[in-house]
């Protein structure tokens, strides 16, 4: 249930990236504040009742697997992109690999989106492990760029060190998830009003024959 006028919106978020780049970690410093570095390779669903902007929202945030077969991403996409409300896809700055594995993902949801025919999907894209600037292998800069041509927002930040940036990343998501919200209803409006139109007009030349 969603009420975008009043003080509640649910929302489901996909979490996606390659192996070691921080994605677990980074969703458990949000919920809970608290870093633990080392996870397993697990699927995991997460629920959690946040405020943000002065609204309760509960979020449902899905840990998701990658997988190196493009073909099988593919597959497992068109499920993510029908239950999620937006992405936060995520690479390690010590990575160049993670990052291309990035650039493929947005590629295979907004291909997945435009066959489905969904409107906009939110994207975040998130740089993570910045402590290690030391072992950097992507520029800031390449990972504002991508954000850019894919009309994405992005996030360099270090999960473990600094609990403000993570909690900017998933309320900058939020926020896109409700814009595109109201533009899709927005949007509803204007085509019911034009179908409406439409139909006076056709039932006038009608009447005048």
């Amino acid at each position: 249930m969603t009420r975008l006028n009043g003080q509640r919106m649910d929302a489901n978020v996909v979490v996606l990236g390659t192996d070691n780049v921080g994605k677990s970690a980074l969703i458990v410093r949000f919920l809970t504040r608290r870093f633990i570095g080392e996870y397993g390779d697990i699927e995991f669903l997460y629920t959690h009742n946040v405020i943000v902007d002065g609204r309760e929202q509960t979020l449902n945030i899905w840990d998701a697997p990658y997988s190196q077969d493009l073909s099988s991403e593919s597959l497992m996409c068109e499920k993510r992109v029908h239950w999620a409300d937006g992405f936060v896809l995520v690479y390690s700055i010590c990575d160049r690999s993670s990052f291309n594995a990035v650039s493929r993902l947005i590629q295979i949801i907004k291909s997945t989106k435009d066959f489905l025919g969904f409107e906009k999907m939110p994207i975040i894209i998130v740089g993570n492990k910045r402590d290690l600037h030391h072992r950097r292998t992507v520029l800031s800069e390449e990972g504002r760029l991508l954000a850019l041509s894919a009309d994405c927002q992005f996030y360099e930040v270090s999960a473990a060190e600094n609990y403000h940036g993570v909690l900017m990343v998933f309320h900058g998501l939020m926020d896109r998830i409700r814009e595109s919200r109201v533009s899709v209803k927005k949007l509803a409006g204007i085509k019911g009003i034009v179908k409406s139109m439409s139909a006076v007009f056709t039932r006038r030349r009608t009447d005048s024959l």
